[in-house]
């Protein structure tokens, strides 16, 4: 198993790395500009965020992931709120987060408040954006396919100090469900099942907000690869016209399940959501990661790892050792 969590981790970077180019640029601008994006690219001078990222560099998606998994480590695998908010801060500081516009909006507020000891939750109860599910695929690797309320209520956990919606938590657990599902099962119908299943449950556990179905975006989604089997132009197109691709969660992470379910390969993964517009590398992210568990790191082109490694200068041996101790133990 430990080589499928190595799949996870690195499949996330790379969709991460892939996407950061054009990162929340229009469908139409990405397409004028690159027309299509084949390969790694360096961070492009015009975006605003990625202008400061190299070519194979994952950015805050990854780097947020690996952050909560070092606070996990620290405390044993027990989801400390506190904890997880001190890493990510010290991280951001790090990386000089707040002023490059690197932290997603809902995370700037919240973890500014925390560090002031102000209470955050009237921001991440009303929280819709991403940035809980954009981090959450190695909590996937924690869990057994059957483990799903367990699952849900360890991203609670892990989630709700920056977010703590339903739309948010529901979408980030649909992401570990995803992943833990496909570890396991190897079946892209049998992921989308898991994923649903989970759907009534997860919503419960956060504060209640207006939002679209997630369950009835990624329906749809699957509906799309099905209809545009044979032509993944026109299946990006469309998912983009109807999910806009944005870092709202009830678009974003339909738009990675469905492009996970059509790819179901590391690579094609990757540049299908680099290439589709919007929120590129979060979609990435979340869909490669999803990607990397089906076969794990054996199904990964050695250059890539190898980008992964030298761009980043990580080396996601140690983190996949300690989980797979953990996996399927955590209640």
């Amino acid at each position: 198993m430990r080589k499928k969590i190595l799949g996870v981790l690195y499949g996330m970077a790379i969709g991460d790395a892939m996407g950061m180019p054009p990162e929340l640029w229009s469908r139409r601008r990405v397409l004028e500009k690159y027309g299509t994006i084949t390969d790694f690219l360096e961070g492009d001078p015009e975006n605003e965020i990625s202008y400061q990222y190299h070519r194979g560099n994952f950015t805050d998606d990854t780097a947020q992931a690996i952050t909560i998994l070092d606070s996990l480590i620290e405390t044993d695998f027990r989801p400390d709120g506190a904890n997880i908010a001190r890493h990510i801060l010290e991280w951001a500081k790090r990386e000089n987060a707040f002023e490059n516009n690197i932290l997603g909006p809902t995370s700037k507020i919240t973890l500014d408040l925390f560090e002031k000891g102000e209470d955050a939750s009237v921001y991440s109860d009303q929280a819709l954006s991403n940035g809980a599910a954009m981090r959450i695929a190695p909590i996937g690797t924690l869990f057994c396919a059957e483990q799903k309320k367990a699952l849900c209520d360890y991203v609670k956990q892990v989630s709700s100090v920056t977010h703590s919606s339903d739309i948010t938590i529901a979408g980030a657990a649909m992401i570990a469900m995803a992943v833990a599902s496909v570890m396991e099962k190897e079946d892209r119908d049998a992921m989308i099942q898991d994923v649903l299943e989970i759907e009534e449950y997860a919503l419960s556990l956060g504060a209640s907000t207006v939002s679209a179905s997630l369950g009835t975006r990624i329906r749809y989604g699957v509906e799309l690869a099905h209809r545009h089997a044979e032509d993944e132009t026109a299946f990006l197109q469309e998912l983009y016209d109807m999910m806009g691709a944005g870092v709202n969660t009830v678009d974003s992470v339909p738009c990675a399940i469905a492009i996970a379910y059509y790819s179901f390969d590391v690579k094609k993964c990757a540049l299908m959501c680099a290439n589709l517009g919007g929120d590129t590398d979060t979609i990435g992210a979340m869909a490669t990661a999803i990607c990397g568990g089906i076969k794990g790191i054996d199904g990964i082109a050695e250059a890539d790892l190898r980008l992964i490694q030298t761009a980043n200068e990580v080396d996601f041996t140690e983190y996949a050792e300690k989980i797979e101790e953990k996996r399927g133990k955590l209640q």
